[in-house]
C-alpha cells in the first residue's frame, strides 16, 4: 500500500515513537496467542488507510485502541477462542498516560534505536531533521542556517520522516532502505538539490 507523504510524516511524528511501548504492552499479554508483529503491522496499515487524522487528539491512545481492536477482531473471527485468551481480553486496557517503569525503560531503548536510525539518514536530510526536531528551529530558520530554500527543508523533513517510519514499520530492523537510482520516485542527491536551487 502506498501512503501519501503527509500521512507518512504524521505517522513518523505521532505513531512510531510509541511503537516500542505498544510492542511491550502486547508482549506482556502472551495468552492472547497473537504475533505482536502482525498486530503492529495491521495497526500501521489501518492508520495509514484512514481518510483523515486531524480529529485524533491523542495519537498514542488512538494507536493502542487500534491495536486492541485488531486483537479483538481476530479473536472474534477464530472458531475456537481459548479461555485464557478470553481472560486476556479483559487485560487489554489502554495504558494510562502516566509512564510505568517498563514504559520508561522501553522509551529509553526506543530513543537509542531512533538515534541510530537518524544517524543512518543521508547527511543533509539528517542535518535538517536534527535542526528542526532537536534544536527546535523553524522551517525558515533552518533554511537560513543551511542556505537552502524552505521548500527543500520541507522535502528533507518529509523524506526523513518517511524513511524513519518505513524502518520502524518493518519491525525496527535499524536499517534504512536506500533509494534506488533506477527508482523514478527516488529522492535526488544533495548535490542535485543544490544545483536545482541555483538554476
Amino acid at each position: 500500500m502506498t501512503i501519501s507523504r503527509d500521512r507518512a510524516a504524521w505517522l513518523g511524528r505521532h505513531i512510531f515513537p510509541n511503537e516500542a511501548a505498544l510492542r511491550l504492552w502486547l508482549a506482556r499479554r502472551p495468552a492472547i496467542g497473537m504475533d505482536v508483529e502482525d498486530v503492529v503491522q495491521e495497526s500501521y496499515a489501518i492508520l495509514a488507510a484512514l481518510d483523515r487524522v486531524d480529529h485524533i487528539v491523542d495519537p498514542r491512545t488512538y494507536l493502542f485502541q487500534v491495536a486492541k481492536s485488531v486483537v479483538l477482531r481476530t479473536l472474534r473471527r477464530a472458531r475456537i477462542v481459548a479461555i485464557d485468551a478470553q481472560i486476556s481480553v479483559e487485560l487489554l486496557e489502554v495504558p494510562a498516560d502516566l509512564p510505568s517503569p517498563e514504559r520508561v525503560a522501553a522509551d529509553r531503548q526506543e530513543l537509542t534505536h531512533v538515534a541510530k536510525l537518524i544517524a543512518a539518514l543521508p547527511a543533509r536530510c539528517r542535518e535538517v531533521f536534527t535542526l528542526r526536531k532537536f534544536h527546535g528551529l523553524s522551517q525558515r530558520a533552518t533554511a537560513e542556517r543551511l542556505g537552502i530554500a524552505e521548500s527543500t527543508v520541507e522535502k528533507h523533513m518529509v523524506k526523513a520522516l518517511a524513511r524513519l517510519t518505513d524502518a520502524i514499520g518493518r519491525g525496527g530492523s535499524g536499517q534504512l532502505r536506500s533509494s534506488s537510482p533506477r527508482d523514478p520516485g527516488a529522492a535526488r542527491s544533495d548535490d542535485e538539490d543544490r544545483d536545482a536551487e541555483l538554476a
